[in-house]
């Protein structure tokens, strides 16, 4: 009791170490995945209070109050709704036990120290936070072109309308055209699984 009391005061306890991939389905976290809509554990950052679980889909962040409380509050950040930001890497200095990964989901800033043994797995884990902010902030600009072409489209339609149409069918057509057009760029740009970026970095 008194060591844990210790390393808790000392921060110790919040040095984190990866988890291996044969021991994901021993972690709290995997019972919180949704294996069954096809979401995957890619990579785990366990600490004696907190766990953070990274998917294919979201970070599952197992949040504990301290190493000695058995509490823990599941909170749960998917990439699509929660767009990744200001993602930085603090490596150890000569006297340092751990390094840093940094980075915001949404308007939440997270830092997580690990244990400098695990540097080259969290340079990965790096590319791809960093990987997966670039690509959704090039689809939300891709998407607002999709927008803009399709306003421009409809002032087009609406400034040279066939006069053989009634205003009620040119309506219901821009109406249907507009739907279709913004859910099918709403489907190709709101991406929420990212599997292929994970491949690309963890999993070679």
């Amino acid at each position: 009791m008194f060591k844990k009391l210790a390393a808790d005061a000392l921060g110790l306890s919040d040095i984190g170490i990866v988890v291996p991939k044969a021991d994901f389905d021993k972690t709290e976290s995997d019972d919180f995945v949704m294996h069954e809509s096809g979401e995957e554990i890619f990579f785990l950052i366990k600490t004696k209070a907190d766990e953070y679980c990274f998917t294919n889909k979201a970070l599952i962040h197992v949040d504990g109050a301290n190493a000695i409380s058995k509490k823990r509050i599941l909170k749960r950040y998917e990439y699509a709704y929660y767009p990744i930001t200001n993602v930085a890497l603090e490596t150890a200095g000569t006297i340092d036990l751990d390094v840093e990964i940094k980075f915001t989901m949404g308007n939440m800033p997270l830092t997580v120290d690990i244990h400098k043994r695990f540097l080259a797995e969290i340079k990965d884990l790096y590319k791809v936070l960093f990987a997966i902010s670039v690509e959704v902030k090039e689809n939300e600009k891709k998407y607002a072109i999709a927008e803009n072409s399709l306003s421009y489209a409809s002032q087009s339609i609406g400034r040279n309308g066939n006069n053989e149409v009634t205003p009620a069918q040119s309506f219901e057509d821009i109406t249907r055209f507009a739907h279709d057009w913004m859910h099918e760029n709403r489907s190709k740009y709101a991406k929420k699984d990212f599997k292929d970026i994970f491949d690309l970095y963890i999993n070679q």
